[in-house]
């Protein structure tokens, strides 16, 4: 019997397109065929692209043309592959190029670019499908598209409006992961809180009964799994309110993760976002009250079209009194088709840098004093790392072990450095005794396993 022909695969852009990745892989690997960790060794490439900023779309053509130089059979999928003229026009000779979330075209051309073979001993592949992240922790997708029409994204128009899956759909792959061994789910989508506006809210059949696909429900159900569930991408529409009520009581991660995007009325106006920014603040006042832990992050935009020097002093000024724990700060980069591109003067580079610095310092200033409130605190923190022995502490040991607490999500937020008296395992939930924080972690010691 010949080698099952072999695969290999570059994933770019955000964490809906590395779902989408994990799809195309899982049916790769349904179909017998093997992946590989070099483009020179595999049969065939496929390059999973973004296209959302020009920088990403950059990005995604290099990542092409090192796949054609290294292998020379190239197919192309992802945000990008909306656009195909873009991408012939750098490298033409791609076998194939599909759009976002187009699993049947991608496997269609790698069948007639390296047909399958079938072996059922190799066939196999695990309930979960195949995943790109750590085994204790996956991204669960909800839905695709969006309803939204902000005048900074293209994101609609290259993955369409908003299409929600079954909640059934997502609590049978969700206890087919937790059955797997993972022990955190990172719900995603493009805009988390409006799962199931499309299809009325229509209810699907779990466990005997129906369920509703709407974020309340869906979160409520998912808590039930007894592992941590964390949202991402959630919009402060007033529903979102009520699963603060299941963060206080445990049943979800007390973490939310909202792009506010800016909090001056003109520039959120430009930007066809919700522009009532006290609103906001009194919200974020009362879901704190409402749970005391409650952590939340977001991200926001400098130097977007018309900023003037009174909108970012308002910016900071709305950062001083929300006091977020966690901010990602992007500088305004203009996207080809995007209606954010003529809405106003073009802010210099230099100051969009500057601005930039300035938000990260004043943020840099609210994550240290808030951080700084946990020392003595003890936090329950799922193990990413171990062995570490970076010098962050004296003395660091092989028990030294990198991991995040119930406010930290992975890759994108802070982490908690441990010591223990035995060694951790990759996976595992230990009770840490917080001894210090610096501007972004803290650090301590486990006192439970």
């Amino acid at each position: 019997m010949n080698s099952p022909p072999r695969i290999s695969f570059v994933s770019l852009g955000c964490l809906k397109a590395l779902v989408d990745s994990e799809r195309i892989i899982t049916r790769l690997r349904a179909e017998g065929y093997q992946l590989a960790r070099d483009h020179a060794d595999a049969d065939l490439a496929i390059v999973n692209t973004c296209g959302f900023l020009d920088s990403a779309q950059a990005e995604s053509l290099e990542a092409i043309g090192a796949a054609l130089a290294e292998n020379g059979k190239v197919i192309v999928t992802g945000c990008m592959g909306a656009e195909p003229e873009k991408i012939t026009a750098v490298h033409p000779k791609v076998l194939a190029i599909t759009g976002p979330q187009q699993y049947e075209s991608v496997l269609e051309a790698v069948h007639r670019a390296a047909p399958p073979q079938h072996d059922p001993y190799a066939d196999l592949i695990p309930p979960q499908g195949i995943k790109l992240t750590p085994r204790h922790y996956a991204y669960l997708k909800i839905s695709d598209g969006c309803n939204n029409r902000c005048t900074f994204c293209i994101i609609p128009k290259l993955r369409g409006d908003l299409v929600s899956r079954p909640a059934a759909d997502v609590l049978r792959e969700a206890e087919r992961l937790v059955d797997a061994g993972v022990k955190e789910l990172l719900v995603i989508s493009q805009d988390t809180s409006a799962y199931g506006v499309d299809v009325k809210y229509a209810a699907s059949q779990w466990k005997g009964r129906e369920v509703r696909a709407k974020f309340l429900d869906l979160a409520r159900e998912l808590g039930e799994f007894g592992v941590w569930v964390r949202l991402h991408y959630v919009y402060p529409y007033p529903h979102v309110d009520e699963v603060i009520g299941l963060m206080a009581d445990g049943k979800v991660l007390p973490y939310l993760d909202v792009p506010f995007q800016h909090a001056s009325p003109a520039v959120l106006k430009r930007m066809r976002r919700p522009a009532a920014q006290e609103e906001t603040l009194s919200r974020i006042r009362q879901w704190r009250t409402d749970c005391p832990s409650l952590t939340i992050r977001s991200t926001f935009i400098v130097g977007f079209p018309g900023e003037t020097e009174e909108d970012f002093a308002l910016l900071l000024d709305w950062l001083g009194e929300a006091e977020l724990d966690r901010v990602g700060c992007f500088r305004y980069e203009a996207v080809a088709g995007a209606v954010a591109n003529d809405l106003g003067a073009v802010v210099p580079e230099p100051v969009k840098e500057a601005r930039y610095h300035r938000l990260m310092q004043r943020q840099k200033e609210i994550s240290r004093k808030r951080l700084k409130r946990k020392i003595g605190s003890r936090k329950r923190v799922i193990i990413d790392e171990i062995g570490l022995d970076e010098g962050r502490f004296a003395g660091a040991n092989p028990g030294t072990a990198k991991g995040r607490s119930r406010g930290d999500a992975p890759q994108i937020d802070g982490n908690v450095f441990v010591q223990s008296r035995r060694p951790l395992r990759v996976g595992e939930i230990a009770t840490v005794k917080i001894e210090r924080a610096d501007d972004y972690d803290l650090y301590g010691t486990a006192v439970g396993y």
